[in-house]
């Protein structure tokens, strides 16, 4: 069997459709506590003084808010406001830079908010900054995610000068209708454009955004959209199943329920998606990415070093993540710390006390096991015992009794295979990977039954 087979069973996917965590980091951000101080992030960053470093920059500005949005953005046409914040993130970035003078910087990641809200002389200053106070490696991976609608192609020839080589791309859907329900009107042809010149220039990564359970879409009219997408043939794709929480996010108040496909027709465009992905070459990473079968992504997921973090998965293996910017997260050593969430509180902390952090957690020992379990079945669908026992003092089976006593039921139902050996997840079994997850999830299956997270699909 293919690593990029996936078998849809349609009643035991909704027998395991609940909620659960997403697995971008376990523990998960839930855990973070105010307790997590500067002192223990400087500290951590001692902990593998010479391991690679990620840098992730938080762009939060948009120029125009889209209905479904559930990321921290500022919505905003003032360009002085990006300007202001620019220069405190440069600060930041100072401040952060001393503590990793060893590192060598292996990938840069622009995220947001729409990053291109920057223009070309700023995103240029930003990363001679960087370049400045962090060794950066030659074939460092620099990405960045832009906004079709607000973007004029010739950017991408700047974006090439200043040291992006990846780029990714918010399309969501090409219906129109659904483009207007939710507030992000954009030109097919345009995006067509883009992606041809990205590959003309030389971007060695391209990505594609999709979101299915949008307003208004059908099993048919995404077809369609998939159908434009495998034309346009891009490296990676991802098509997040939109979770409508209009009480925690305003925006999607701006939704009409009643407009939502039902759970059974979100299955169905899920089902017909996968079929006409895989059927047209591209690879099952996981959950909701796909990518063609010489990209990293799929090389690495054969080779078995396959990551995930807080970007989701990557092919930077023991690697620390620097975040910069408003509500920016970093995996430090063996700590997670997470900065202020809004921009007044940011940019105060940032300059009464050198820093934005305002929470985090100092993982231990079982949290460090337990993680390293879950990744490797998010990212390698199975899990050999052997090398968890060297960590352990008792065989995998009794250290770990009871959650494999979780997992029995889901072995008969066919989703993995339990040998004295390993667990290996099934081609049945690997869309709901992050529902075997939980069952090694010591702070998250009360509140997977709470419904705090979204569901699985």
């Amino acid at each position: 069997m293919l690593l990029q087979d996936v078998e849809w069973d349609q009643a035991l996917i909704e027998k395991y459709n609940s909620s659960s965590p997403r697995y971008t980091s376990y523990p998960t951000a839930l855990e973070f506590s105010p307790r997590f101080s500067d002192d223990d992030f400087r500290k951590a960053t001692q902990r593998y003084p010479t391991r690679p470093l990620s840098l992730y920059l938080h762009i939060p500005f948009c120029h125009q808010l889209c209905y479904f949005c559930g990321c921290n953005k500022v919505v905003t046409r003032h360009p002085e406001k990006a300007a202001r914040y620019l220069q405190q993130l440069i600060a930041e970035l100072r401040q952060r830079a001393p503590l990793f003078s060893q590192r060598l910087v292996t990938q840069i990641h622009f995220g947001g908010g729409t990053p291109t809200f920057l223009s070309d002389a700023q995103l240029a200053e930003v990363m001679s900054v960087i370049a400045e106070v962090f060794k950066v490696a030659p074939s460092a991976e620099i990405s960045l995610e832009l906004d079709p609608r607000q973007f004029p192609i010739e950017r991408l020839q700047a974006l090439r000068r200043i040291g992006f080589n990846r780029l990714s791309m918010g399309v969501q859907d090409f219906d129109p209708v659904v483009q207007q329900r939710v507030n992000r009107e954009q030109d097919a042809a345009q995006i067509v454009e883009l992606l041809s010149t990205m590959k003309a220039l030389g971007f060695t990564s391209t990505n594609i955004d999709l979101i299915y359970g949008l307003p208004q879409q059908t099993a048919e009219s995404f077809a369609h959209t998939i159908e434009r997408v495998l034309m346009l043939r891009p490296d990676r794709m991802s098509v997040f199943n939109y979770a409508h929480m209009p009480e925690l996010f305003a925006a999607q108040r701006k939704i009409k329920s009643d407009e939502l496909p039902s759970p059974a027709q979100k299955l169905q465009i899920l089902h017909q998606t996968i079929q006409q992905l895989q059927a047209g070459g591209y690879q099952f990473i996981g959950m909701d990415h796909f990518a063609l079968p010489e990209d990293e992504l799929a090389r690495a997921q054969r080779a078995g070093s396959l990551q995930r973090n807080f970007q989701g998965y990557t092919t930077q293996r023991q690697t620390d993540l620097l975040g910069v910017g408003v509500s920016a997260i970093s995996m430090v050593g063996d700590t997670y710390s997470q900065n202020e969430k809004t921009l007044t509180g940011w940019a105060s902390r940032l300059a009464e006390e050198g820093n934005a952090l305002v929470r985090g957690l100092s993982l231990s020992v079982e949290d460090c096991l337990r993680r390293d379990i879950i990744t490797t079945l998010m990212c390698q669908f199975t899990l050999e015992f052997h090398p968890i026992e060297a960590r352990i003092p008792q065989p995998f089976t009794d250290y770990f009794a009871e959650e494999l006593r979780l997992l029995a039921p889901m072995q008969e139902d066919g989703l993995l295979i339990i040998t004295p050996e390993r667990i290996q997840v099934t081609a049945k079994g690997r869309l709901l990977v992050r529902h075997i997850c939980l069952c090694f999830d010591q702070y998250s299956r009360a509140r997977a039954a709470q419904q705090a997270f979204s569901r699985v699909i």
